[in-house]
Order: structure tokens, then C-alpha cells, then sequence
């Protein structure tokens, strides 16, 4: 029914957040419990960004082998990737926008130095994919399965 993502903890000398996050695994039945029952209510209520980066932690999850780990990245100052992936002693971050123009915070470009990303992916409701910098893309649904195969 939920899913607990654990911080991710890299040997910086900063304070980072240690308290799990928390997600509705089920995003239609997170929906229906909410009483949203169109894509115009959902546009318009405040659980969208929150809904929409679940279902995106599920879709990730799903597609990962089973001895991959999921974590997370926030420090107290702010900086987070919603979503690190760790497989095989190599780290990915997905950071989660729902936004047609994302511009991803802070935490994205602070991330990859602390945690040793390899690459990194703004996923968001886009049509195409696109590069902001070399190990950085933003990628739309349809490219996540292709995206995650490159990794």
C-alpha cells in the first residue's frame, strides 16, 4: 500500500534529513480516496506534484532489478533528489517536476558531487527528451523505460 524511501546517506559533512519519505504506492486508489475524479480535479488540487511524483518512484521502482536499493537525497539547507537509485555499487537521481517547463532546484546539480551520480534525470510531463548538461536529461514517461535501460 505505501512505500518508505530511506535517506540516502553519503559521507558529506552535512546535516541531511533522516526521516523517511512516504508514498501512496496506488495512485488511482490515492485518488479515489481524495475524491479526485478527472484529470481537470487533479490538475487543480494540492496533492497533484505529490501524486505525480509517486506514481513516478513506482514506474522507476518497477522497472529496476530486485537488488536495487531506492533512497532518497535532502539536506537541511534544501538540496534534494526525490529519488536515488543504487545498483551494483552505481548511483542514479531522479529529481520529479511536474511541470511542462521544468528547471530543476538546487539540489540536482548539488547532488551529483555528494552522492557520485553517474547520471541524473528531471522526469516530468514533456513530450521529448532533452539534455541540460552532459549526465543531466529531462525525460517525459514514454522515454523513462528507454532512459533507464542506458544506465
Amino acid at each position: 500500500m505505501v512505500r518508505r524511501l530511506q535517506p540516502v546517506r553519503p559521507n558529506v559533512g552535512k546535516r541531511l534529513v533522516k526521516s523517511p519519505k512516504v508514498y501512496v504506492r496506488d495512485s488511482g486508489l490515492l485518488h479515489a480516496l481524495l475524491g479526485i475524479t478527472d484529470v481537470a480535479a487533479l490538475q487543480g488540487h494540492p496533492v497533484a506534484g505529490a501524486s505525480w511524483e509517486g506514481f513516478v518512484v513506482e514506474q522507476v521502482a518497477g522497472a529496476m532489478p530486485a537488488d536495487a536499493t531506492l533512497g532518497f537525497y535532502r539536506t537541511a539547507a534544501g538540496a534534494e533528489i526525490d529519488l536515488v537509485v543504487e545498483h551494483r555499487g552505481r548511483r542514479v537521481g531522479f529529481a520529479v517536476e511536474f511541470s511542462a517547463a521544468p528547471r530543476p532546484a538546487r539540489g540536482l546539480w548539488q547532488a551529483p558531487e555528494d552522492l557520485r551520480l553517474e547520471r541524473a534525470f528531471v522526469v516530468a510531463p514533456v513530450a521529448r527528451r532533452y539534455p541540460l548538461e552532459p549526465r543531466v536529461e529531462v525525460v517525459g514517461l514514454n522515454d523513462l523505460a528507454g532512459a533507464l535501460a542506458g544506465t
